[in-house]
């Protein structure tokens, strides 16, 4: 699937210039007034915050989600990779019909992309690109920009609307009542929807998972309950070790929009097992 503009792509752009236009031209020039110190003040932080948002909405839409190398050949031998994954049905290695390789532990085959996916979370229409391996963290990392950037716009808009009330301009406030209204009708439902992706990636992270394998992982848990046993991710490495994998080693790359680092490494994982087999419930093709 080729990568950039599609119609749900151009609906995120639109919206975004949008807001960025009403919040700086009309809710802060109507608050604080754009040539005041406090007006400048709000009006550079929040074109430095939707700068980022637009870098990192650019940049998962355009990267690699990460490509399933063309060599890569499971070794079980290999002391430096204990942790396989076999199919649920029949016990063999995970191998793609379609792409006619084998997958990689954490790999699905997506089939809007129509390719093998490393670490694949999910396909996302809104930026017609699948999220992996190579773009997780700039995606995470967008929705992060993303959130301050519809809830300090609403605060904007609220203090706006309080100020012409307060100064008796309904008059001038009516001239920009469209915008207002249309900017309170994306602001609102985006802010909570925007918030709770947030929190779910939050908790994602944390616990070193993706959305595929959390699915994955309620069907193994209940399974292992049945079995009298204790289901436990087995790419868990505690909250802070899981941190660093997404969002990089040092802290203060967190917010670039780079990903330079490796999702998982194999000497990382060698305190979960020893040459551990484990079971995933999966199907080959996959699609957010």
């Amino acid at each position: 699937m080729k990568r950039g503009f599609s119609f749900s792509v151009t609906v995120v752009v639109s919206a975004i210039v949008f807001i960025y236009f009403c919040t700086v031209f009309v809710f802060i020039d109507r608050w604080f007034g754009l040539m005041t110190s406090p007006g400048i003040m709000n009006a550079i932080a929040f074109t430095g915050v939707a700068f980022m948002c637009v870098l990192n909405y650019a940049y998962a839409i355009l990267a690699d989600p990460g490509r399933v190398p063309s060599s890569f050949m499971p070794d079980i031998e290999d002391p430096e990779v204990p942790i396989h994954e076999i199919k649920r049905k029949g016990g063999d290695l995970r191998f793609c019909q379609k792409c006619s390789c084998f997958k990689p532990p954490r790999a699905h085959h997506c089939r809007v992309c129509k390719r093998c996916i490393l670490r694949m979370d999910h396909h996302c229409n809104w930026i017609n690109n699948c999220v992996g391996h190579a773009n997780y963290k700039v995606f995470f990392v967008f929705v992060v920009y993303a959130v301050i950037a519809c809830i300090y716009s609403l605060i904007l808009l609220v203090g706006s609307l309080m100020n012409d009330s307060q100064n008796d301009k309904q008059h001038s406030a009516d001239t920009f009542r469209v915008a207002y209204v249309i900017s309170g009708l994306l602001l609102v439902p985006l802010s909570v929807a925007l918030s709770v992706l947030l929190g779910w990636h939050i908790y994602l992270i944390l616990q070193n998972k993706t959305t595929i394998e959390y699915h994955e992982g309620v069907r193994a848990m209940w399974l292992a309950e049945k079995g009298g046993t204790v289901y436990k991710h087995p790419y868990d490495l505690g909250a802070y070790e899981n941190l660093t994998t997404v969002l990089g080693p040092s802290i203060f790359c967190w917010i670039c929009p780079f990903s330079r680092h490796i999702v998982i490494l194999p000497h990382r994982c060698r305190h979960l097992a020893k040459k551990t087999i484990t079971v995933v419930t999966t199907t080959d093709n996959r699609q957010g």
